[in-house]
């Protein structure tokens, strides 16, 4: 590493000094082990402490991992409306989130990218809702409904799509960036396919150690297409890596439909290439997802066998917040949204008489509360300090950029 400010760290210096800031940037390398094998550092700036110990997965703002739903409780029955009604206002939160997301991202309070979840609400819970709390998530860009979803405070990850210290990643990762270790969510990651090669070492450092915990990857239907893809199962069925593939099938990738650029649109069956187990769910049905992909993760994680789910959905939206969405037709969108995952949930607990419309409305407002406390919140917490820009980027050193007034 550079003894000596870089040259983004010199403009660092030029801009604060143009402000009336002067600062000092000092030899970012760590102090050199005292005799002895003492330690002279100082402690680093992050204050994440990583161990080999496993805990209960808990968020950095103290809200518990999602927990894995009993078996028992899948059925749509009254018997279970509390944990059904649990399901229904998870979906409705991400949705208003997700709503509400884009409506900020219009008043320029996000920055960036922003892909939203909108339409892939019973795909996103059912599948995280399979998970214990010690197993690893990785995901792509479409990923703010997975956070709050793995029990995320809604505050913090609204926080981190602005860009704020008061984010789940302390603003630095935003939209396509959130990460969590302590509640073992690894990260959104921006780069199509990026994270199915990490996802397969995560697999192979649980294997290797003889741990519990399943990886959990999941992707989109273009993320298939690429050679990453290939390679990561390959790789995870010849080394019996416990790591399940999940992928949100939504019909598109970008604006390229899948049967246009994929020579097999069934996706799923792809992993027989590989001799690996491989499934097809309705992503629009969250008790399907949740029964289907609990009895695959567990599979796995007796097994250590790979395995592939294909959850197939539709984005009710564009790619991203900015797409007009032209390449769709009208008649294509109102017929997928037909297939609504909230309002067909909504209809089934109502037509099994579980729950009321009275007991909705109240999800519904209380939902609303939520969200708009989450934006108050990601409002009013402060932008990261400029003198921390270059807190975080390493895990073997520290950097501290110091003002003088």
């Amino acid at each position: 590493m550079h003894a000596h400010p870089t040259l983004a760290e010199s403009l660092l210096q030029a801009a604060l000094a143009a402000d009336g800031r002067a600062i000092e940037i000092p030899n970012r390398r760590r102090p050199a082990p005292a005799a002895g094998g003492a330690s002279t550092e100082e402690k680093p700036v992050s204050s994440t402490v990583k161990t080999t110990e496993t805990k209960p997965a808990t968020s950095r703002n103290g809200a518990s991992a999602s927990q894995s739903v009993d078996q028992s409780k899948l059925e749509l029955k009254k018997r279970n409306k509390a944990e059904l009604l649990k399901l229904y206002r998870l979906m409705y939160l991400i949705r208003r989130f997700e709503e509400r997301a884009q409506v900020e991202y219009t008043r320029a309070k996000i920055g960036g990218y922003c892909h939203l979840n909108l339409g892939e609400e019973a795909t996103v819970v059912g599948g995280i809702l399979a998970l214990r709390p010690e197993d690893y998530i990785y995901t792509s860009y479409r990923e703010h409904g997975h956070a709050i979803a793995r029990g995320l405070d809604p505050k913090a990850v609204m926080a981190e799509l602005f860009g704020r210290e008061g984010g789940v990643a302390h603003g630095r990762g935003g939209s396509m960036h959130i990460f969590d270790y302590d509640a073992r969510f690894m990260g959104g990651y921006g780069i199509v396919g990026g994270h199915l090669p990490v996802a397969v070492g995560a697999a192979f450092a649980s294997r290797y150690a003889e741990s519990p915990e399943v990886t959990f990857c999941m992707f989109g239907d273009g993320a298939t297409n690429i050679g990453a893809f290939h390679e990561s199962l390959n790789f995870s069925k010849v080394f019996k890596l416990p790591v399940v593939w999940f992928c949100i099938n939504n019909q598109y990738g970008m604006g390229t439909a899948v049967d246009r650029a994929s020579a097999v649109s069934e996706i799923y069956r792809r992993a027989c290439a590989y001799d690996m187990e491989s499934i097809r769910v309705d992503g629009n049905d969250v008790l399907e997802v949740l029964r289907q992909t609990s009895e695959v993760v567990e599979k796995t994680r007796q097994d250590l066998e790979p395995r592939f789910i294909e959850a197939v959905n539709y984005r009710f939206k564009g790619h991203s917040v900015v797409d007009p969405d032209k390449y769709r037709d009208a008649e294509e969108k109102a017929r997928w949204n037909k297939n609504d995952p909230i309002g067909l949930f909504e209809h089934r607990l109502t037509s099994a008489k579980i729950a009321a419309e009275e007991d909705l409305n109240q999800v519904r407002e209380e939902v609303q509360e939520q969200v708009d406390a989450a934006v108050k919140f990601a409002d009013e917490s402060p932008n990261p300090p400029v003198e921390e820009l270059f807190r975080y980027l390493y895990t073997d050193e520290f950097e501290t950029v110091r003002t003088n007034a």
